[in-house]
């Protein structure tokens, strides 16, 4: 049995440590077993962290940008392995996995492209001789919290741009995916990153996150997960650069001038696609009442004949849950549900062995329901039935979560009508919630979080802008009072 070890200091070494099992939520056999670090291991990591960000923020952005293409590279190569790690250790079945690595080696060429600009400003002056302009800073030591469900892209959306940067890191994973996370870091090891730069730890949030969280070392906390840790977070952190991506209750709207079969498809990918256990995931459909009937009985049909198993066959379409805890959190709102809704299909766990339960979907939901409201993160749906495009933006509205929407629709001010009124980060317009891409900016609105990953913002989410004036006029000038006199 593999015994996982820890990263501090560009050393790998397994701590005299209580230990955590990694687990195949496909068949709840053990994979390895991980150290539940506990104060002195964080405080070693955040002094390497320290010693690695003077050095690593000396190194001048493009020379930074050549070791995350490097890392892009050995992403490359590595794929098909590491998509296998992320189907047997998470459960996505292998056409995501793939995709993950994918997002990873994307956000690893992008933010090396951007060691060679990270941009500042120059502006006039009011005053003569005399200059403005800015820089970028980095932060120092960034804490990434990150969650199992995307267990390369995150990391790298969070990492990646945070290294361009100058700062040095301080991983910790989810403790249902800590190999994914050892491997991740070797292949930063391998393309030469600095001792101290990068240091993984693994163990309970609830301890050795918190220690990142409050400690006053740490400028910048980069976190994942779910709102009520974000709250949690929010509240110990005090006065520091927090970045929280806290879920959502994506809706998807299907118009009566839709095109049904596109719209079919991108609900099935958008509501099943990683069992449900994507931010971005639908779970809300409302769908105008001229279409409702057509629309169900083909989304029923499509959802009953999900082939579901193990995600290392290619012919699988939906892999387990991750967690005996994701399905019991699953089946307990799916019985809230049959009070509230019509169920129309699922409702099951599959087997004894492995996390496995069926696409599930709820028809004639209020959208103030429970299973409206509350984000359940697995492959369940819920139906919600309108009479206008002024409906179906109101009940999409009605959502403390504002990551991701969708409408469906041939009616072109329909569409920029949603664009505009959807009170999401992301909004899509013939196409399913999810599929962002990384040079764009990703998070969301109300108690979804804030901050951005991804694209320039990416950049400012783990850097600081320094403002620089430059007066060779050999005399004090006053900005505001001495005026030139017309």
């Amino acid at each position: 049995m593999q015994i996982g070890k820890i990263y501090i200091d560009g050393k790998w070494f397994t701590p005299k440590r209580e230990k955590f099992p990694t687990i195949n939520p496909s068949n709840e056999k053990t994979i390895a077993y991980f150290p539940l670090c506990n104060e002195d291991d964080v405080e070693l990591a955040i002094n390497s962290a320290e010693r690695g960000f003077e050095r690593w923020r000396k190194i001048p952005a493009p020379e930074r940008g050549k070791i995350l293409l490097k890392v892009a590279l050995l992403l490359k190569k590595n794929k098909e392995r590491l998509a296998k790690l992320i189907a047997t250790e998470m459960g996505k079945v292998m056409v995501e996995a793939r995709a993950d690595v994918q997002e990873a080696i994307d956000m690893a060429e992008y933010m090396a492209a951007e060691g060679r600009r990270l941009f500042g400003n120059t502006t006039p002056s009011e005053l003569n001789n005399k200059w403005c302009l800015t820089i970028r800073v980095p932060l120092g030591i960034v804490a990434a919290i990150t969650p199992w469900n995307f267990p390369f892209a995150i990391p790298a959306w969070k990492i990646f741009p945070a290294l361009i940067c100058g700062n040095s890191v301080i991983f910790k994973p989810s403790s249902y995916t800590p190999l994914c996370a050892y491997e991740f870091v070797r292949i930063l090891e391998k393309a030469g990153i600095p001792k101290g730069v990068v240091n993984l730890i693994t163990g309970k949030g609830s301890e050795v996150g918190m220690q990142l969280v409050k400690h006053k070392k740490i400028p910048c906390i980069s976190f994942t997960g779910s709102r009520d840790t974000g709250k949690i977070i929010t509240q110990n952190a005090g006065i520091k650069k927090i970045g929280l991506e806290l879920g959502g209750k994506n809706p998807i709207i299907v118009m009566d001038d839709a095109n049904l079969n596109l719209a079919l498809d991108a609900i099935v990918w958008s509501a099943f696609g990683t069992t449900g256990q994507r931010c971005t995931a639908c779970s809300r459909l409302i769908v105008h009442k001229a279409v409702h009937k057509k629309l169900v009985n083909a989304l029923v049909k499509r959802a009953r004949n999900l082939r579901i198993g193990n995600p290392l066959n290619k012919k699988t379409e939906m892999g387990p849950l991750v967690s005996k805890e994701a399905l019991q959190k699953v089946e307990y709102y799916v019985n809230i549900g049959r009070n509230e809704g019509k169920l129309l299909c699922g409702g099951k766990r599959l087997g004894q062995k492995g996390f496995f339960y069926q696409a599930t979907i709820f028809d004639d939901v209020d959208e103030n329901a429970t299973i409206a409201q509350e984000e359940i993160f697995g492959p369940v749906l819920s139906i919600i039935k309108v009479s206008s495009f002024e409906e179906a933006i109101d009940v999409a509205n009605n959502s403390s979560y504002g990551l991701s929407s969708s409408i469906f629709t041939e009616n072109i001010a329909y569409a920029l009508k949603a664009a505009e009124l959807l009170e999401t980060g992301l909004t899509y317009i013939n196409a399913g919630t999810i599929g962002s891409e990384v040079h764009l900016p990703f998070g969301g609105v109300k108690q979804t979080g804030h901050g951005r990953e991804g694209g320039i913002l990416g950049i400012d989410e783990f850097s600081e802008v320094k403002t620089i004036y430059i007066d060779f006029s050999k005399k004090l000038q006053r900005a505001q009072i001495d005026i030139l006199e017309e």
